[in-house]
């Protein structure tokens, strides 16, 4: 054989190779609806392409209130630091309408309990959907007794959980909202709940004794099954890893 139909005969052999393997290729995409990765494993997509539009409505929080932060969260937690490693989401409503007046209350830095820094949260969600960023979520906010040392708070401008759930852009927005601090902070949907579930959460740590049991009505279990059965659909869909089953601990209360 000569020299040139032996490279040729190489040249056929390498096409075919090429060709087999696009096939197969094509295959797997096909059969997984092209949005499989290595091993057909969901492809996860990133953080920043969840985010939703966030509004920024900064609320003053300068050295003393962060001052106070770290002193109440040497209190309530042994830890005397105003800085938040977010570890969960607390879904919460205003129990009122009135925007402003949320905005107000959180601004002002009162005593609540009889101590400071005021209440606050980190994001409020209005009736019309629109996001407000009211604390950067490397600063704890004081809105759930015994959680505030590693959850962030997003309250619903509402007054009742259902009054959320059947408002189909609060509640979309809200979803969005607590799936992109899901996926950016690698939050379980077992760790996202409501504020009546906190004193079982296995996070709640309280030390002041006449504290411990203390919790709020806003977002019971039964609302909150539904928000994160809505939830883990939307993580599914995202390719934002779910994590396992709820873990509920007994409160003794």
């Amino acid at each position: 054989m000569t020299r040139s139909r032996r490279a040729v005969r190489w040249l056929a052999v390498f096409a075919l190779a090429g060709s087999l393997v696009l096939a197969a290729s094509a295959t797997s995409l096909a059969g997984s609806g092209g949005s499989s990765g290595a091993g057909g494993h969901p492809r996860r997509v990133s953080a920043g392409s969840l985010r939703p539009h966030i509004v920024q409505h900064p609320i003053p929080f300068g050295a003393k209130r962060r001052h106070q932060t770290a002193r109440y969260s040497q209190r309530h937690y042994g830890q005397h630091t105003w800085r938040l490693h977010p570890q969960m989401v607390v879904e919460h409503y205003t129990d009122t309408l009135s925007l402003s007046s949320v905005f107000n209350e959180f601004a002002s830095d009162a005593p609540h309990m009889g101590e400071r820094p005021g209440v606050c949260a980190h994001f409020v969600i209005a009736r019309d959907g629109t996001i407000y960023q009211l604390v950067p979520t490397t600063i704890r906010c004081r809105h759930t007794i015994g959680l505030n040392y590693v959850a962030i708070g997003i309250e619903h401008v509402a007054t009742s959980d259902q009054m959320v759930l059947h408002d189909k852009k609060q509640i979309r927005a809200s979803q969005k909202l607590t799936l992109w601090l899901m996926a950016k902070y690698g939050i379980q949907a077992r760790n996202v709940i409501g504020h009546n579930e906190s004193l079982r959460s296995p996070f709640h740590m309280e030390r002041v004794k006449s504290w411990r049991c203390l919790t709020h009505a806003d977002w019971n279990h039964h609302d909150m099954n539904i928000y994160r059965r809505m939830l883990r659909a939307r993580a599914r869909k995202a390719g934002v890893p779910i994590g396992p089953k709820p873990h509920w601990v007994n409160p003794h209360c």
